[in-house]
């Protein structure tokens, strides 16, 4: 049976010991600030960008990894004649997994390109596992068939306190976010099967939290928690907030809290936190 190699990109929300640990191949998108063009991972890291965002003078502008860089990852990691599987940031967000499917078709390699309809840890989740069923022997069909169940049991939430991001970017109009800047309206949008869906508005933050309470309530209710992710852009007491409530309730579950990746957190904005959570 042929082994398998793991490649994914940037915006998956791994650290630098997971990556590290499991041998992932990881092909970086880019982002431009004023004009100069950063590497993510490479020359701007999570924990940089968003005082380099709060300092720009335009909305940053995010970019798919160059087709030809992941023939590149695909042609070295086949090139011993492992087969390559490659989990990606979710479509709806950035064109990279469209990026890995043409290049899948260039490489000599034999590729298998997902969509992890996710983001960030919510993408992690995905890789992690596949790269644990690798360890144990576990084929290619199996892989893929858990990392679907998964994403239908993963749940990801991102709460945005400043709609700016938004705006400039065109996500909602910009005389709707006026008026809800104007009334301080912050939101909660959920990733449902790959995309956006606004499933909260409200004025200040009570709102927001009263919502994640109703979440919590939920996760313990429902089935058993396996793993919980919390990212944010430059909120770490927010985020330690969160990581306080839910280690109450889920003491033996590991919580994990990282820097959101530059691709999402473009759309966040400043202040911006997410909570993903996979059950078994």
């Amino acid at each position: 049976m042929p082994n398998i190699k793991l490649v994914t990109d940037s915006a998956t929300g791994l650290t630098k010991a997971e990556i590290n640990q499991y041998n992932i191949t990881v092909v970086p998108l880019t982002v431009m600030i004023d004009d100069v063009i950063y590497v993510d991972g490479v020359t701007i890291t999570s924990d940089e960008f968003p005082s380099l965002m709060r300092s720009a003078k335009a909305l940053p502008k995010t970019s798919q990894p160059p087709i030809g860089s992941f023939v590149d990852a695909f042609d070295q990691a086949g090139e011993d004649g492992s087969q390559v599987l490659c989990i990606d940031i979710m479509e709806s967000i950035s064109g990279t997994v469209h990026a890995a499917h043409q290049a899948s078709m260039l490489s000599t390699a034999d590729v298998t390109v997902i969509d992890s309809k996710s983001g960030d840890r919510g993408s992690a989740f995905q890789i992690l596992t596949a790269a644990k069923m690798i360890e144990a022997g576990a084929t290619l069909d199996e892989i893929t068939t858990e990392l679907e169940s998964i994403q239908q049991r993963t749940k990801a939430y991102l709460s945005v306190v400043d709609l700016h991001n938004l705006i400039a970017g065109g996500r909602i109009s910009k005389a709707a976010g006026i008026l809800t800047n104007l009334l301080n309206v912050k939101i909660v949008i959920e990733i449902v099967n790959g995309e956006l869906v606004v499933q909260k508005k409200g004025r200040g933050i009570k709102p927001i939290n009263r919502f994640f309470d109703n979440i919590y309530e939920e996760m313990s209710s429902g089935p058993k928690v396996k793993t919980i992710g919390i990212s944010h852009v430059d909120a770490p007491e927010q985020a330690e907030i969160m990581k306080t409530a839910l280690t109450v309730q889920f003491p033996d579950t590991e919580i994990s809290v990282n820097a959101i990746s530059p691709v999402l957190a473009t759309h966040g904005g400043e202040g911006a936190f997410c909570l993903f959570y996979e059950t078994e």
